[in-house]
């Protein structure tokens, strides 16, 4: 099944909405699939409209704390499993978000039902040369990161 939603545009419907479109991050084209929680009568919740577009209007100035907490993250697990001392080649030293970069690839966006947390909740996946098995997951709220870890934070 398909609709035409006038926010997020021509959807499919299997168990979820769905659409894949092209997005900017990082100066950098992306093709992602773009994953919206609802009923098969395509009915949205006017949270999920709100945190979707919130997020598309904020969206180029959130990519700098984005990145930055990615590189956060990493280098915390990277000292936490020892590869700070030890040499790994999945978790190499890397000082700056360009050197990131090379190593994400910004997969979807996900917008849950309205009415599980209080405000705009929106979730980022995006796959890592570090760990393919489980990739990397953000969680925002209002615009702001409240969680970071593997992809499944994010759904």
């Amino acid at each position: 099944m398909t609709i035409d939603d006038p926010i997020f545009g021509e959807l499919q419907y299997e168990y979820v909405w769905t659409r894949d479109t092209i997005i900017h991050f990082c100066e950098k084209e992306s093709e992602i699939s773009l994953i919206i929680d609802g009923e098969e009568d395509g009915e949205f919740d006017e949270e999920q409209y709100m945190a979707y577009q919130a997020l598309m209007q904020n969206w180029e100035d959130l990519q700098p704390s984005l990145l930055q907490s990615i590189l956060d993250y990493y280098k915390q697990n990277r000292h936490e499993l020892g590869y700070d001392i030890e040499l790994n080649d999945k978790y190499p030293l890397i000082e700056t978000p360009d050197q990131l970069l090379e190593m994400i690839t910004l997969d979807g966006i996900f917008v849950p039902y309205g009415d599980i947390f209080e405000g705009r909740d929106i979730g980022i996946t995006f796959s890592c040369t570090w760990d393919a098995e489980n990739g990397l997951g953000i969680r925002l709220l209002n615009e702001k990161i409240i969680e970071l870890g593997y992809q499944d934070v994010a759904i």
